[in-house]
């Protein structure tokens, strides 16, 4: 016999100070994640191809230490199903405590890593596995901090606790960038024998740090209320959650869709602009200092936008900057290619600090709505993740070949791929449906209806 139907879910009070515990919580878990993503982007671009590939080219060195890069992108989708799994099925706290151990863990090692001269071809492989388990951790991280805020966020104001959170990303970029421009002072010798390693060794006092925090926080809220609700009324269908989400898969591919243009942005400019512009005469310390200024302006734009998206709704806000982000390309490397540093800082500020942030700024809230509370882990974590993947972990290594095979045309091609990259994010958040206060707690299972044939927000239940 089919269930009884089982009541309205009751509404879930939000308590302020609980709330701000949880939003450190997941914004100091968010500055590790990017501070470690960072660090290794930028040292893959200054010391990984001689250090652990030495018997190549520079060119070729720096192609495989990118490739490096890669292998942890690989690794998110990987993370974010497993870590999504067991988050769905146990619940968040616990999966994010283990997520940061690993995350935090590994980077750690990398910094006691010995390099190629020392132990030869078992240097770059261990490079590359201490890479596949930071991104295994990553991609569960991200899934379960967003969750955590969001859940326990009051419906018309899951974009402004969302972007609290994410400020944890230009933060990350701020310390990163702070710690590895501190280093690159040192004489080129020393930076090679030992310098590079402080910046991976310092992610433990980030790790301690967040560890406290994150020890003191309670369960989600919807998530105790969805497994009461298990408990009283066994659920129909595919007990897998990644089964669940894969009986709707559009929705979960239009979700990575649209993470893929800031991504791709994020990896051209604080990943690849070192390679480009010392290539065409820039110094390090001029890449580093845009990349400083990038971070301090996302600090104040991220949760701008993201609170913005509270108002007019997610697919605005990442639809304007999506556009922006298309005709804005060749303008934008035009900035770079001019020779002149400080139009390399105001295209990277714009580019990073404005273009990317419109687009990143909503994913937060807009992929925890796209997913019932039963799957909302795993179908947010794997969203995220794949458009990782695709968007910035093969992009420095994407735009490297381009860039080595380009000749005369050095700009060219990257501002192609820029405009691909954000096509890909207009054409699917145009498909979207506005997921903006969408009542949570009423849990479909799997994906919430994703095409813009949905019901209207007129109709969408907001919690109070």
């Amino acid at each position: 016999m089919p269930a009884s139907p089982s009541p309205s879910p009751e509404p879930i009070p939000t308590d302020p100070v609980l709330l701000r515990k949880v939003a450190v919580s997941s914004f100091l878990g968010t500055v590790i994640e990017y501070y470690d993503f960072l660090v290794y982007g930028t040292m893959a671009a200054l010391a990984f191809g001689q250090l652990f590939f030495p018997q190549s080219n520079p060119a070729a060195g720096t192609i495989a230490a990118f490739g490096t890069l890669a292998a942890g992108y690989v690794a998110r989708p990987l993370g974010g199903a497993v870590f999504g799994h067991f988050g769905d099925r146990l619940g968040r706290k616990s999966m994010l405590i283990l997520t940061m151990v690993l995350m935090g863990g590994a980077s750690f090692l990398i910094g006691l890593l010995p390099t190629y001269a020392t132990i030869g071809v078992a240097a770059p492989a261990l490079l590359v596995l201490l890479r596949v388990v930071q991104g295994i951790a990553i991609g569960g991280e991200w899934g379960g901090a967003t969750l955590m805020v969001v859940e326990h966020a009051d419906a018309r104001r899951r974009g402004f606790w969302s972007g609290l959170m994410q400020m944890g990303a230009p933060l990350g970029g701020l310390l990163s960038t702070i710690t590895v421009t501190a280093i690159a002072t040192l004489p080129t010798r020393d930076f090679l024998a030992w310098g590079w390693r402080i910046p991976f060794l310092c992610s433990a006092l980030l790790l301690g740090i967040g560890l406290y925090v994150r020890l003191g926080v309670t369960e989600s809220p919807l998530f105790r209320q969805q497994q009461a609700a298990a408990a009283r009324e066994p659920s129909e269908g595919p007990r897998m959650p990644l089964l669940r989400v894969l009986r709707r898969p559009r929705t979960l591919l239009l979700g990575c869709a649209v993470g893929i243009g800031p991504f791709a942005l994020t990896a051209m400019i604080s990943t690849f602009m070192l390679t480009y512009a010392t290539a065409i005469g820039y110094s390090r310390a001029n890449v580093m200092t845009g990349l400083l200024y990038t971070s301090l302006v996302g600090l104040v734009a991220i949760p701008f936008f993201s609170a913005l998206s509270d108002r007019i709704g997610r697919r605005k806000v990442v639809l304007g900057g999506a556009v922006a982000t298309m005709l804005g390309a060749f303008p934008f490397f035009a900035l770079i290619d001019s020779g002149s540093p400080a139009l390399l800082v105001t295209a990277m500020v714009l580019g990073q600090g404005l273009l990317q942030s419109s687009m990143y700024a909503p994913l937060a809230p807009l992929l925890s709505e796209l997913f019932g509370t039963r799957v909302r882990y795993t179908g947010a974590s794997l969203g995220y993740q794949l458009a990782a993947l695709v968007g910035a972990g093969f992009t420095p290594l994407v735009a490297s070949s381009l860039f080595a095979a380009s000749g005369s045309a050095r700009s060219a091609p990257l501002a192609g791929l820029v405009i691909g990259c954000g096509l890909v994010t207009a054409l699917a958040i145009w498909r979207l449906a506005e997921t903006r206060g969408r009542d949570l707690a009423v849990d479909e299972g799997g994906a919430q209806p994703s095409m813009r044939s949905a019901p209207p927000m007129t109709k969408v239940t907001r919690s109070s």
